[in-house]
């Protein structure tokens, strides 16, 4: 049985969605812009995302697409690992986390973070993160160039929404 056209739509539209959260999100770790995220780039994010693995798991995961045996990934690849583990029921449960930590580092309520908080924050997750790397980070986040985040702006850069 074919769904009707209007469910059928709005499964695209959902997909399509998906799609965008996932190019912004492995666009923000593509810190060199050369189409690829490493393996610690990965683990990196899925932490973000509350999905930790440990390192056999990883590289399991990423030989699965890592089919030039680099210890990276193209964009292709980076989608169909996260497939896996995107679930509409995680997105709530992330969403809720991500407001967590959030006013963890919102100490004082305001309603934003600052961007120096930010790169703390980037750099516990990823140790390998350059100060450049940082930095561009940084730079597509806070596009207003306020030296500040808030919790819309974070929630973008977390999933890409």
């Amino acid at each position: 049985m074919v769904p009707p056209p209007a469910q059928v739509q709005a499964m695209l539209n959902e997909d399509q969605q998906k799609t965008d959260m996932l190019r912004k999100t492995f666009q923000m770790f593509d810190t060199t812009k050369c189409g690829y995220i490493d393996t610690h780039s990965i683990s990196t994010i899925f932490t973000t995302m509350g999905q930790v693995l440990d390192d056999e798991e990883l590289t399991k995961i990423v030989t699965r697409v890592d089919y030039e045996g680099k210890g990276r990934v193209n964009f292709d690849g980076f989608c169909e690992i996260a497939s896996h583990f995107l679930d509409d029921d995680d997105a709530e449960a992330m969403q809720e986390e991500l407001k967590e930590a959030f006013r963890l580092y919102d100490k004082e309520g305001n309603g934003y973070i600052t961007t120096g908080v930010l790169k703390e924050i980037l750099a516990a997750l990823d140790d390998k993160l350059t100060p450049e790397d940082l930095d561009g980070m940084i730079s597509e986040i806070d596009t207003d160039g306020s030296g500040t985040v808030d919790f819309d702006e974070f929630m973008e850069m977390m999933t890409g929404e």
